[in-house]
């Protein structure tokens, strides 16, 4: 793992970090949403509801959270996959399911660049963008509801464990 850098826009922030693995390895660790609790940098996320491999572009797939300032501490999200390519890029939306199992997104989107720097280095941003978060989500919820740490920490949890497999 080598240099990270750290960008905030007005809705969107972004970190960069060296990795010491290979593109497929990376996004292969990135595609499996039981990897996602030890990526997270704020403790948040907990065990994936679903755990298959991410695939598709559309696939759904629901992850237990955890905040303590959630009116229920413990929650569950369901995330859209919006972008797919390996291994070069993956995003996803997140949102809620209703009761009656009707999806909605937040306007919030994760994505991971993936720029390979070799056979066995890869340069991985980062990226949440809020900026399509509408007016009613944004009256319960600051954006972004973590630090400028938290990018830069996923990232180093994700090296970990993308240069522990290789």
């Amino acid at each position: 793992m080598t240099r990270s850098t750290h960008i905030t826009a007005e809705e969107n922030e972004s970190a960069t970090l060296t990795v010491a693995a290979s593109a497929t390895r990376v996004f292969t660790v990135l595609a499996n949403p039981a990897t996602h609790s030890a990526i997270d940098g704020t403790g948040w996320v907990q065990e994936p509801a679903d755990p298959a491999p991410l695939t598709e572009v559309g696939q759904i797939f629901r992850m237990d959270m955890y905040h303590p300032k959630h009116p229920d501490g413990d929650y569950r999200v369901a995330n859209k996959v919006e972008v797919l390519d390996s291994p070069r890029a993956i995003g996803w939306l997140t949102g809620t399911e209703k009761a009656d199992g009707r999806l909605e997104f937040g306007g919030w989107i994760w994505r991971y660049d993936l720029t390979p720097l070799g056979p066995s280095e890869t340069e991985v941003t980062l990226s949440y963008d809020w900026s399509a978060v509408p007016p009613s989500v944004r009256e319960y919820i600051q954006f972004p509801p973590f630090g400028p740490e938290h990018l830069v920490n996923s990232l180093r949890h994700l090296a970990e464990l993308a240069e522990g497999a290789s």
